[in-house]
């Protein structure tokens, strides 16, 4: 399905060539790449500095969790490092394939890249919804006049001009923005310690604790696990000979430092926090009204939320795509934007936004491990590499019937092991393991990966082998 819809106009030159990147999902021809390795460390690093990770520090004080600081520490640390491995390496498939993570896919999932395609999509728009409520209630903050539509608004133009404008424009934005940043949070973490508690105790013990532990993991690593359906998306222009172990460290160091320092800045304030939105969290516990830490933390707020949905656009034009749908990559982007405002909407008006956020995050993640273990299955059986021409054409891929049943096994296997509250009763018959026998525990990542991974490699070898 090569058309101009897809393909062939408009991929920027070298680094700093900001006109509109009018290709699509096509690979990008060897004598088109460019770009230093050392652009992939900024691209996940300044999209982390979000506050919906400060906000996932903060929730370590909620019932089902109850940790102490060192237990919450290290929980941090572990899944960061888990959910940024798999990111780390999906990341290292866009020199070698010149393609974005959605469009590779179509390897294994073949026609039924639909399903995972379309349910990217969606998950680009809710996590606009998710990164705006935070980003407008900012700038509501620093001009109180501002109604919370009009912040939005401030919020959605700017995310979405670079979204448009595609690949090289988003990565400047991340490498000026990751300098910019970095100085407003260090002022930040200089504020916060000298506020911060880490006198938290855990409220369970013995197989409780150790439940609400691997539960508390499951929440970090679902928000980094996010990006695994992004990873090569801003690898995709490198030379083919780039060194991919660099794009794998990098990739995983960016966004785990990134993610762990704002959920540690988190951490320590929990015991403050009200369970709210945390941009009024954070502006209260620098000073709020007349602090200037407060206000730069505010404006550091917005940056960041521009920063992280702007990729949330791009990707999601890339995923329409990919799913095999004729439209132009610049009005996807457009249509993710405005339906991202609408989301967010929804979310500031409908009242629980803890609960809310919590819910999305683990369910909204859910069916990423199962699509992780069907593309890495596929991607070494292929001894990692393959012929990126033969995605192109939609009608002439096969049926892939094989990553679709992976992934939907995968993630029914796990849902007795998953620990969300999103039409499922504690206790109840849909995460029975999980309630009654593993203290809460959420291991519904692990089980449905897995067995997804299993699934497809037993099942498709042959066939991957001979083609």
């Amino acid at each position: 399905m090569t058309s101009n819809l897809m393909s062939s106009e408009g991929m920027p030159t070298r680094e700093g060539d900001l006109s509109i990147e009018g290709h699509g999902m096509d690979p990008i021809p060897d004598g088109s790449r460019y770009g230093s390795v050392g652009r992939v460390f900024t691209v996940w690093f300044t999209p982390n500095l979000v506050p919906a990770a400060f906000f996932i520090g903060t929730l370590v004080t909620a019932d089902f969790l109850k940790l102490g600081f060192l237990t919450s520490l290290l929980a941090i640390v572990v899944g960061n490092v888990v959910g940024s491995y798999f990111v780390a390496l999906l990341s290292t498939m866009g020199p070698k394939l010149g393609l974005a993570q959605m469009p590779a896919a179509r390897l294994p999932f073949g026609k039924s890249i639909v399903v995972p395609g379309l349910l990217n999509w969606f998950s680009t728009i809710g996590w606009d919804g998710i990164n705006s409520v935070f980003g407008a209630i900012a700038i509501t903050i620093l001009i109180p006049a501002l109604p919370f539509w009009g912040a939005l608004i401030i919020i959605v133009a700017a995310q979405a001009a670079l979204g448009i404008i595609g690949y090289e424009a988003i990565h400047q934005f991340e490498k000026w923005m990751a300098v910019v940043l970095g100085a407003m949070f260090i002022i930040l973490t200089i504020s916060v310690l000298g506020k911060g508690d880490m006198t938290l105790a855990d409220g369970f013990s013995g197989l409780d604790q150790i439940g609400a532990f691997i539960g508390y993991v499951a929440i970090v690593a679902s928000f980094v696990l996010a990006w695994c359906l992004y990873a090569s998306d801003y690898s995709r222009y490198l030379p083919s000979s780039t060194d991919t172990g660099k794009v794998f460290w990098y990739t995983l160091g960016g966004m785990a430092i990134a993610s762990a320092w704002l959920e540690i800045l988190g951490l320590l304030v929990a015991g403050a926090a009200t369970g709210g939105e945390s941009s009024d969290t954070i502006y209260a516990v620098l000073g709020g009204s007349g602090s200037l830490a407060a206000a730069l933390a505010m404006v550091a707020i917005a940056i960041g939320t521009v920063a992280v949905n702007a990729m949330n656009d791009y990707t999601g034009s890339l995923s329409l795509q990919a799913a095999g749908l004729k439209i132009p990559r610049v009005y996807s982007a457009a249509a993710v934007a405005v339906l991202g405002f609408l989301f967010t909407l929804f979310l500031q008006y409908n009242g629980d936004f803890a609960g809310n956020f919590i819910n999305f995050i683990l369910f909204i993640s859910y069916w990423i491990t199962p699509f992780v273990g069907v593309v890495l299955a596929d991607w070494y059986l292929r001894g990692r590499k393959a012929d990126a021409s033969s995605i192109v054409n939609f009608s002439q891929l096969p049926m892939g019937t094989i990553g679709l049943v992976a992934l939907i096994v995968g993630f029914v296997v796990g849902i007795p092991f998953q620990n969300s509250s999103l039409g499922f009763t504690w206790g109840g018959p849909f995460n029975y393991i999980t309630a009654n026998y593993l203290h809460g525990a959420d291991l519904a990542y692990y089980v449905g990966g897995g067995v997804a991974f299993l699934i497809y490699w037993f099942g498709a070898r042959k066939a991957v082998k001979a083609a």
